[in-house]
């Protein structure tokens, strides 16, 4: 199903909303520590947003998640629940952060380790999944680029990985509503799929584990997923606009 077709307005709404987000997750950075709980780093986010002229869109009556950002720790692949249990050094921590702004809601989401460089299977497991986002992007040549070309480039990179692919979790589209028409799978076949239309935009986010493609969505929270053997796993996210020629990423942080 194609999307709607936005205004000039809206679209810059949503630039200018992912500036914010891009900026608020840049100087999340810096808020994680050893020993800094997931509650205390929820609400440092939530007086960013307020402080920043933007919404929660998690915290909205139509979402319903009890806190501002999902903050999804080690073998958690997104959509957990920020709990006052401390992060430890070498954890994995994935955040994943919506907001509105004037209306028009931007995604992104980043995974990093805590308290040390990362190292060995870890530091593979970001630098291929991140890698795998980019590759995502590039594959966009602008209007008439298909799903599956985004798709097909994700997946050729977590293969050269080896890393397992969460398929049963995709990308969406991303504006009016936070999660919209078209789905964004992280596999695919190059050509296939719906074709993208200048004026578009997507949510692109490469879910990835060293271990199974099986999540786990059995936790008493209703909301946080896993991998279902326990492995680490990674995330990362941009909104992007689909422009004549190419791609425009929204929630960039600008230096």
């Amino acid at each position: 199903m194609p999307q709607p077709k936005k205004t000039e307005a809206q679209i810059q709404a949503m630039r200018e909303g992912g500036k914010i987000l891009g900026g608020i997750l840049h100087d999340l950075r810096s808020q994680v520590k050893p020993g800094v709980t997931g509650i205390e780093l929820d609400s440092w986010v939530a007086r960013e947003i307020a402080s920043r002229g933007a919404e929660a869109t998690y915290r909205t009556k139509e979402v319903g998640f009890p806190n501002s950002v999902c903050i999804s720790v080690n073998d958690v692949v997104v959509h957990g629940v920020p709990t006052h249990e401390p992060l430890e050094v070498g954890d994995i921590v994935g955040f994943d952060l919506v907001i509105a702004y004037k209306g028009m809601k931007t995604d992104s989401a980043f995974s990093m380790v805590v308290g040390e460089e990362p190292g060995g299977a870890v530091k593979h497991l970001l630098r291929y999944t991140e890698r795998s986002l980019k590759a995502g992007i590039k594959s966009i040549k602008g209007e008439g680029t298909a799903i599956g070309d985004i798709g097909a480039a994700v997946e050729k990179v977590l293969n050269e990985g080896k890393l397992g692919i969460i398929r049963d979790l995709v990308g969406h589209g991303v504006g009016l509503e936070m999660h919209m028409a078209p789905e964004v799978p992280n596999w695919g076949k190059a050509g296939k799929g719906l074709k993208l239309q200048e004026g578009d935009t997507i949510a692109i986010e490469p879910m990835a584990t060293l271990g199974t493609e099986r999540i786990d969505t059995q936790h008493a929270d209703g909301w946080t997923i896993s991998t279902k053997d326990g492995s680490l796993s990674a995330h990362f996210e941009h909104t992007v606009l689909i422009t004549k020629t190419g791609a425009e990423i929204l929630t960039l942080h600008e230096s």
